[in-house]
């Protein structure tokens, strides 16, 4: 259905099965989804936890109403790399980003920081996340409660599903992106992943929006 919506929007009209029948003859398949794995959360802390005020309410009809937050990891050379990315759930825009050698702090501050100055929260907007020790120790939370206009809000103990469209988007960049090549350097992985977000945000076209990317929602 993506494939048949991307060539409606190029003025090619023809029926899903028709598209289907071709990529069969032209050898041409979609890459197959790998089984959803929720990622590790160090959860093992003391910090205080906020509650949960997002209650899997996915479906935002404004932006910087609600914010929301994770944590991967990526393979480069012989060590790993960490991937922090905060996401508008309005148009599902990776509004800021991050990678860093180590999961501390500052990866989530930096990315963070990078949403800011993209987009300007608004009063009372929400940030979620999981309940991980990097959102919740202190630096965090005060720079949230004091700095930047945003109530916290954290998924439920051991249940990924509370944060599942920024687990959504770690499945689809390393399914459509990530995960087909070997990074030797720092620099080869930065500029893949910031090609792929560039056209996540701006040309992908998303079923979640109804077959739209994130800019046409966002001018909509």
């Amino acid at each position: 259905e993506r494939i048949q919506e991307g060539l409606y929007k190029i003025g090619i009209k023809c029926d899903v099965r028709v598209v289907s029948r071709l990529m069969k003859v032209a050898k041409i398949s979609s890459k197959i989804k790998a089984r959803f794995k929720p990622s590790t959360t160090d959860s093992n802390h003391t910090n205080r936890i906020s509650p949960n005020l997002l209650e899997r309410n996915f479906y935002i009809d404004k932006p910087n109403q609600v914010w929301i937050s994770d944590i991967t990891y990526i393979f480069v050379g012989n060590t790993w790399m960490y991937l922090c990315v905060i996401i508008d759930l309005f148009n599902r825009e990776i509004i800021g980003w991050h990678f860093d050698a180590n999961m501390e702090t500052p990866l989530l501050v930096k990315a963070f920081e990078n949403a800011v100055n993209t987009r300007k929260p608004y009063k009372d907007c929400i940030f979620h996340s999981d309940r991980g020790v990097q959102y919740s120790c202190n630096k965090i939370t005060s720079l949230l409660a004091f700095n930047r206009k945003t109530t916290q809000s954290m998924s439920r103990k051991g249940n990924c599903w509370d944060n599942a469209v920024a687990e959504s988007f770690f499945k689809t960049i390393k399914n459509e992106c990530l995960n087909r090549y070997k990074f030797s350097t720092h620099q080869q992985l930065y500029q893949c992943i910031d090609e792929y977000i560039n056209w996540y945000n701006t040309i992908r076209l998303h079923s979640s929006l109804g077959y739209i990317s994130p800019l046409e929602m966002e001018v909509k």
